[in-house]
Formats: structure tokens, sequence, C-alpha cells
């Protein structure tokens, strides 16, 4: 896969079927700020052709590498050598305790139901997640969410 920025950033950060643009167009900021891919995959819950961004005043969209995919089987083909870490609720591994390595790929779910359970429970050492202290919050926004762990596996790499 080509990578368009000047310093490639040692990961990648995938959407399975975001549903929210706010929190999408906020994800490809960061990741355009830290040269980071970001690859959307399966059905989107709204448009990206030109004049559905520059109305959302996503002047920067065009700026980040985006890539699209139909299923995660045609992201996990596009970047073979890669591994999938899915960022849940309740995973096993703790965001900042993990050992992310290059080429990673950040998998985080849609706004309403997170990734699909047979995902999860199937590479449950793969998954991490965000703590939550107080129980009564059942997640935290997928633009923060996905900001926190980018830097924090970022940062274990020693890239930033």
């Amino acid at each position: 896969m080509n990578n368009r920025y000047p310093e490639a950033s040692p990961l990648h950060l995938a959407l399975l079927e975001p549903e929210i643009p706010p929190n999408t167009g906020n994800i490809a900021r960061t990741c355009l700020a830290t040269f980071t891919p970001l690859h959307l995959v399966g059905k989107l819950g709204f448009r990206t052709d030109r004049r559905a961004v520059m109305r959302a005043g996503l002047d920067y969209w065009y700026d980040a590498e985006i890539h699209y995919h139909r299923t995660i089987e045609d992201l996990r083909n596009s970047l073979p050598d890669s591994r999938l870490i899915l960022v849940e609720t309740g995973a096993r591994w703790h965001y900042s305790e993990f050992q992310y390595q290059p080429g990673d790929i950040l998998l985080l779910g849609r706004e309403t139901k997170g990734l699909p359970e047979e995902l999860v429970a199937a590479n449950s050492e793969l998954t991490v997640s965000l703590p939550m202290p107080n129980p009564r919050v059942r997640s935290i926004n997928l633009a923060t969410t996905a900001g926190i762990v980018l830097y924090q596996a970022l940062r274990n790499l020693h890239y930033l």
C-alpha cells in the first residue's frame, strides 16, 4: 500500500462502518496530524463526495491518506503483514499496557454498536480498551478513543 505522507506513521487506524460524520472527520484530522493512514471499512453512515465533505467544513479531508475497503477481510488483504488490534469496551488489555508493533492496524467499531461480538471473541488477545471508572458511562466518544489509543501506541513505538 502506498503511503502518500512525507513521513510514514508506523501504524494504521481503521473504522468499521462509522456512522457519525463529525467523529470520522475528527479522526481523519488526527490521522493527518500524525501521518497515519485512515481506513474506512464497510458501509459508511454518510457521504464522502467532495460536495458533502466541503459542506461539512472538512477542508483537510483530501490531504489525509484515506483508504476504503468493503470488508474487514479486504482491509486485512491490503495489509497482509499487519496485526489487527481491536479497540473495544471491556477488553482484556489496558490500552497503555499493550505491546504495539510497527504495522499494527487499530480498528474501532460503530458508534452505536462497537465491533461485532464474534470478531472480539475471536481476537481477545489483540483487543484493548480504555478504563472507565464510572459504570454509568457505557463508552467514550469514538474520536476521543481513537486519539487516545493512537497517540499512546505511537508513543510506545517512539514515533512521538
